[in-house]
């Protein structure tokens, strides 16, 4: 690598640690030359593949647009950025495990609702509702019923409640 001070082309790490989960490294490096001491950043180059849109056309991967979904579903959830943040990542190894170059926009939105569920219920339940274009009460009303009926009960235990059990006191 060469140094970013003299560009000599000859340098040396001192020093490397692992960062996050373990997805990049950071290396401490020295010019052989001038002496200057500088950091880098490495990291796996992972292709993610192009994506079907349902009219037909494709388009690169856009992780800004996936961010963007996820949190508009979130929007004023009492969620981690933590949670978020492993949710996001899981999604994108989901389409990246799959080895294709191209990817239907509807599997994408699928790892989506999979990772909104086990987040938070009323996320879950928005997005869904734009994704499969809920057309009146009863397809809400039947996908709340389903998401009750198929959450597993350690998720269960961690979501706010979709229809309160008891109703709260009315305010006068």
């Amino acid at each position: 690598m060469y140094c970013p001070f003299c560009t000599h082309e000859d340098t040396r790490v001192i020093d490397s640690r692992l960062l996050g989960e373990g997805n990049q490294i950071r290396r401490r490096r020295e010019c052989m030359a001038c002496k200057a001491r500088f950091t880098t950043y490495e990291t796996a180059e992972l292709s993610l593949p192009r994506i079907v849109k349902s009219d037909g056309r494709r388009e690169t991967f856009n992780e800004d647009k996936l961010r963007r979904g996820i949190h508009k579903a979130l929007e004023k959830r009492p969620v981690a950025m933590e949670r978020v943040e492993a949710a996001i990542n899981t999604v994108k190894r989901s389409i990246r495990e799959g080895g294709e170059r191209e990817i239907d926009s509807r599997r994408i939105g699928e790892y989506v609702m999979e990772a909104l569920r086990g987040l938070d219920q009323v996320a879950y339940v928005r997005f869904a509702s734009v994704y499969r274009s809920f057309e009146d009460v009863r397809a809400f009303l039947e996908e709340i019923e389903r998401l009750e009926n198929d959450l597993p009960p350690d998720l269960r235990e961690q979501q706010l409640d979709l229809i309160p059990s008891e109703p709260s006191p009315r305010k006068r």
